[in-house]
């Protein structure tokens, strides 16, 4: 006698509901019904009301800052688990804390691994997440975990730009890995910019390496916070004879002054997928959803079919 796979269902964070809602009108149902509870100190209690007992339950939230976001999944994770849902995936478009991936000096967390082991606890037994900040973070799981790249949605709207002269850049020495990827994918030279910090976010010295002179920049990054290093890498260029610079940043944090370092700078767009919720609107920064990447892979996990075909670079 056969057993037929119940439906998976789709659960949004608070922070993330509006891009959950378009990955369930692309994974082709509505969100499952959830409620949050708040007292008057702050503190808030997700209740799913629906049962989920022994279904597949996807939670999709990104955990930026504030912690709250990253309470919100964890509480909620610890819900399905004790609801008896039978896979409990922690859907996190931007997988906060990442940027503490390793001991830069003595006496400092390493809160990427902290997370990690808080969202198995809490009841993830699978993760989906996207360009991570250090791919080696996925070795901090114990749980799989289905490492995502933007390039999916990235590179069908590079094309379609159909600039000549093109040059892909890496902001950093850390993104040269990034940056040829792109170029192989789009088959064009590579520059990188080589700075120097004084602290974080704050940049103290920036040179490039390679010619941009009469070339079509795009520079690549996964995250983009204040801005700083994308509006000075884009006036530099600029300064060497670039005939424009464009960005593409996978995960907007945007914080204290970016728009304003934005709208000043020679930077001509920034795109960006919505893994986070725009803060405000600027003519400069345009957003490609990942919606429609997030509810196929969701889709090919639930028929544990490969996903191996998402996995451009």
């Amino acid at each position: 006698m056969s057993v037929s796979t119940p439906e998976a269902k789709i659960f949004p964070c608070t922070q993330s509901r509006d891009l959950a809602e378009k990955i369930a009108k692309a994974y082709g149902q509505p969100l499952g019904k959830i409620i949050t509870s708040t007292y008057s100190d702050g503190e808030f209690q997700p209740s799913f009301e629906e049962s989920i007992r022994g279904t597949r339950v996807f939670i999709i939230g990104s955990t930026m800052p504030s912690s709250e976001n990253l309470m919100e999944m964890l509480l909620m994770l610890d819900a399905a688990k004790r609801a008896s849902a039978r896979h409990i995936t922690a859907v996190l478009p931007y997988f906060g804390w990442a940027r503490q991936d390793r001991k830069d000096k003595p006496r400092v967390p390493i809160a990427a691994k902290l997370v990690a082991n808080l969202l198995e606890t809490a009841g993830a037994t699978r993760i989906i997440t996207m360009d991570l900040h250090a791919d080696q973070i996925q070795g901090f799981f114990e749980r799989p975990v289905d490492h995502l790249f933007a390039s999916t949605v990235f590179l069908p709207y590079l094309r379609s730009l159909n600039l000549p002269n093109l040059t892909i850049a890496s902001p950093d020495m850390g993104g040269s890995k990034r940056a040829y990827a792109y170029s192989k994918a789009l088959d064009c030279d590579v520059v990188i910019c080589y700075k120097q910090r004084e602290k974080a976010n704050v940049i103290s010295y920036m040179e490039l390496i390679g010619s941009v002179e009469g070339r079509n920049v795009i520079l690549v990054d996964d995250m983009v916070d204040t801005a700083g290093t994308l509006t000075k890498a884009a006036d530099l260029m600029m300064e060497r004879g670039a005939l424009s610079v464009r960005a593409i940043c996978t995960h907007a944090l945007l914080s204290g002054n970016a728009y304003e370092r934005l709208e000043k700078s020679k930077l001509q767009e920034l795109i960006v997928t919505d893994s986070i919720p725009p803060k405000q609107q600027s003519d400069k920064v345009r957003i490609v959803s990942c919606a429609d990447l997030f509810a196929d892979v969701m889709h090919r996990v639930h028929s544990n079919t490969s996903i191996a075909s998402k996995f451009l670079m």
